[in-house]
């Protein structure tokens, strides 16, 4: 009987031990984002007057980029440049606004704030969504 108890009372401490142990391991470490600007020079762009716009960020490379591009168009208008950003060819944009990833699509007002983005492909309507929505709060 004393054996059973002595067996009880290990496996009692290697259950505390193993609990304690589980709770003072660090979690693991956050996943790097893709960074965005906060800021864009929109004399840096086309049409640095047009009240808004939209940025795609993308790469020759990229498989998705060319529909990024293609819905950002959609929004094209008087009051809205589109302007597609390759990096081979604009590789300094990339590189002045830090972006890492494409496609990255920025939506920023007339003094260059962006007021939206997209990291990756956007989902159907999840550029047109956004866009909306900043013409509402407006």
């Amino acid at each position: 009987m004393e054996r059973v108890l002595i067996a009880i009372g290990i496996a009692v401490a290697v259950a505390v031990l193993a609990w304690v142990l589980e709770r003072r391991r660090p979690q693991a470490p956050t996943q790097r984002r893709s960074a965005v600007p906060d800021q864009l020079d929109r004399a840096d762009f086309d049409r640095p007057g047009a009240p808004w716009l939209v940025a795609v960020f993308s790469s020759e490379t990229c498989d998705s980029c060319q529909a990024a591009v293609e819905r950002a168009r959609t929004l094209a208008s008087a009051n809205v440049a589109v302007q597609e950003i390759e990096a081979a060819v604009r590789g300094d944009l990339h590189r002045r606004y830090n972006v890492d990833a494409v496609p990255t699509l920025v939506l920023a007002d007339r003094q260059g704030v962006v007021r939206a983005s997209i990291v990756g492909p956007p989902a159907e309507h999840e550029l047109e969504t956004a866009f909306a929505e900043l013409m509402g709060a407006s």
